[in-house]
């Protein structure tokens, strides 16, 4: 039995799948799945989507990519974060592959979630990319190891990785892993504890091989948890069994 920590079957082309979707999550044994929240015009299907479905769980926040729209203040997350089934504040961090300048903005906005997670008492849901120096700096600065979170689909070195862990935070594994030239990815699913390591989809992007260049989905997070598997040499039930205590350990939420 699998949980899928990172997925965002809210999206158009996934959400018109209905049924279907859980379907094959259900027949792929993927027990339960965390949909996360990138942008507050959308975040109402999020929520919406929790709502309707059992094993679904939702996050709230606003993706350091998205520059138009409702900028999050620290009440309207809040506020958002108060809903039911809202396990985890973001996703939110830095990304410096898009905005090459390193806004002020952009750094500002993620202290602004990383304070709304303390006031609530909730986990952040972190995005890195080419900005992993200022992100562990802000995570340091605003004392996010009062909730932690998860580094999720992570591609950072194990120094970054050993970093994030030191502030109590998760490492989370994506199909990526399981990309022929992703060895730095796979050096780290092999050096995390057992007992801090999540597994995601990150669907509808990522897909993992076999099914490379499809439209991702949560019923594809077991061909995750088997790459993990196969490198550390443990068997898959193993793996699943830890990464399922370890979801649902950091997203108190989910055993509601």
């Amino acid at each position: 039995m699998f949980i899928d920590s990172h997925c965002h079957i809210d999206f158009p082309d996934l959400a018109a799948q209905g049924d279907a979707l859980f379907e094959r999550m259900a027949a792929a044994q993927v027990m339960q799945a965390v949909c996360i929240g990138v942008n507050l015009e959308n975040i109402g299907r999020v929520l919406a989507l929790a709502a309707a479905r059992d094993n679904i769980f939702a996050t709230v926040g606003v993706h350091p990519e998205h520059t138009e729209g409702e900028e999050p203040s620290l009440e309207r997350l809040l506020e958002l974060a108060a809903q039911p089934k809202v396990v985890a504040i973001g996703e939110t961090g830095l990304d410096y592959y898009w905005h090459k300048d390193k806004p002020e903005w952009q750094r500002e906005r993620f202290r602004v979630h990383i304070r709304a997670a303390r006031a609530c008492g909730k986990p952040l849901v972190i995005h890195t990319r080419d900005s992993a120096e200022d992100v562990i700096r802000i995570l340091r600065e605003e004392h996010a190891e009062a909730v932690g979170g998860v580094m999720h689909c992570f591609t950072e070195t194990q120094a970054v990785a050993d970093a994030a862990l030191e502030l109590g935070f998760y490492i989370s594994i994506s199909g990526i892993v399981t990309f022929k030239n992703a060895q730095q990815v796979k050096d780290v699913a092999q050096q995390v504890p057992l007992d801090r390591l999540l597994i995601e989809t990150d669907s509808p992007y990522l897909a993992p091989t076999p099914y490379r260049g499809k439209m991702n989905e949560p019923s594809y997070v077991p061909q995750v948890a088997a790459e993990i598997a196969r490198l550390r040499g443990i068997d898959i039930a193993e793996l699943a069994q830890a990464t399922r205590e370890n979801t649902r350990r950091l997203f108190a939420g989910m055993n509601a």
